[in-house]
């Protein structure tokens, strides 16, 4: 169930965009597919089957242990359930019985990125009555499981004149309608591996991306039905009061701005490349003394000036925010920013590159597919060991063209560039000849 209390608000909506499914099919409104997505996964709905769960949550990919936390969940009725979160420096035993809850915690804080997870698992959609009360339409297909339709919008945050947009985006997948990912500043979960359980199909797999290579994933373990619940483990033998019961609030920046004791300017590094002046949104929560204690990126960001946000905000503090009694607090903040570009990434002319190249393939080009044209250039990014990362279209070649570039340039090799004595990624343009 909710292993917190936590206050979602869906922030004023300053463009929606429905996208199509890939193939035809019925118009229905974003309250039916909200409506009839929850109904065939969400567990925790009046008359659902009782039911005991474990879930496993850990960073794919990635053994960083910070990042990995159990749960187990006995849920007899919406108001009677028993739930527990354990992870390295957090836990928390929830019991809900009627009126009465009791909560048991060790650590301070309940990192926004564990309760993200674990709300997915239990509540898909928190905000379901605000898409509720949207009039976009979604176009289901009617025949097929792999296209999907979702709902894009974005939402401006910031105060005057520091604004910005931030994206949200609610997919739902194939004829089935099952919800396939909700991503917002305050809350981003994908499902996958949906698998029977009575009467729902119950996405297995529920994974979020907190930072670039920071992917965590809660999987379910085991899920049966909870058939016989012993009613001693939903006894409460003294209610925790309300005001002391660990809550999350979000506020607005203009709130945040008010309780803020030392929050010093963004210092800002200088840049190898990209944009050196803009505006970010990142995401912060505190703890209830309000010392923030996370921070990500909400919306595209240069990873560079990001991660040295992300870094300083987090020796940033508040007042404690007061929601009947301390609470959490998470809020948007959005910042201007100019830095200066400072030792650019090379760019390789085609014969400097080609002197360094360990391994070229040349393009198939198919007769009759590259026009007048005799020759084109693709950019290639290049890491530190001399494996090609990316191919880039700066000059807009044909389609075509790109395709047969960009699939021979992968399979090329390069000696290390040197910058300074050191391994450095650089760039090259390369110039094919199409014979």
């Amino acid at each position: 169930m909710f292993l917190t209390l936590r206050l979602f608000l869906l922030l004023s909506m300053a463009s929606a965009t429905a996208l199509l499914a890939q193939e035809e099919g019925r118009q229905v409104s974003m309250s039916q597919a909200v409506d009839h997505a929850l109904q065939q996964s969400k567990l925790t709905v009046a008359g659902g089957t009782p039911f005991h769960l474990k879930a496993h949550i850990a960073p794919v990919g990635s053994a960083r242990a910070e990042y990995s936390a159990d749960v187990e969940e006995f849920w007899a009725a919406p108001d009677k359930w028993r739930g527990t979160v354990q992870s390295a420096g957090f836990s928390q035993t929830l019991i809900a019985n009627g009126d009465k809850l009791s909560e048991k915690l060790t650590g301070d804080y309940y990192p926004f990125w564990l309760h993200d997870l674990v709300t997915a698992l239990f509540d898909p959609l928190p905000m379901a009555e605000q898409l509720k009360r949207m009039q976009a339409q979604l176009e289901i297909p009617e025949d097929s499981t792999k296209s999907n339709s979702c709902l894009t919008m974005q939402s401006r945050v910031g105060v005057a004149p520091v604004e910005n947009h931030v994206p949200y985006a609610f997919c739902f997948g194939g004829k089935l309608g099952l919800l396939q990912a909700a991503v917002t500043p305050a809350y981003r979960a994908q499902f996958a591996d949906y698998r029977a359980f009575k009467d729902k199909l119950v996405a297995r797999t529920v994974s979020a991306e907190f930072a670039p290579g920071l992917t965590i994933a809660a999987k379910i373990t085991e899920l049966t039905e909870l058939a016989k619940p012993d009613e001693a483990m939903f006894t409460i033998e003294s209610a925790t009061p309300a005001s002391e019961q660990l809550k999350t609030s979000q506020v607005g920046e203009d709130s945040a701005r008010v309780l803020a004791l030392n929050t010093p300017a963004i210092v800002w590094p200088a840049l190898r490349e990209g944009k050196t002046t803009g505006v970010m949104s990142l995401y912060i929560s505190t703890d209830r003394s309000g010392q923030v204690r996370e921070a990500w990126t909400a919306g595209p960001a240069d990873p560079q000036l990001s991660d040295a946000a992300r870094e300083q905000l987090l020796h940033w503090q508040y007042k404690p925010y007061m929601n009947g009694g301390p609470s959490q607090m998470e809020a948007v903040l959005t910042f201007a920013f100019t830095t200066h570009i400072e030792n650019p990434i090379p760019v390789l002319t085609d014969a400097e590159a080609r002197k360094r190249a360990t391994n070229m393939v040349e393009p198939v080009i198919e007769r009759g597919t590259a026009g007048k044209a005799r020759t084109f250039t693709l950019r290639v990014s290049v890491d530190t060991a001399g494996k090609v990362q990316s191919v880039l279209n700066l000059n807009q070649v044909a389609p075509k063209l790109y395709s047969a570039g960009s699939t021979a340039l992968k399979k090329w090799r390069f000696r290390p560039y040197l910058n300074q004595g050191r391994p450095d990624r650089f760039y090259a343009d390369i110039n094919f000849k199409i014979r």
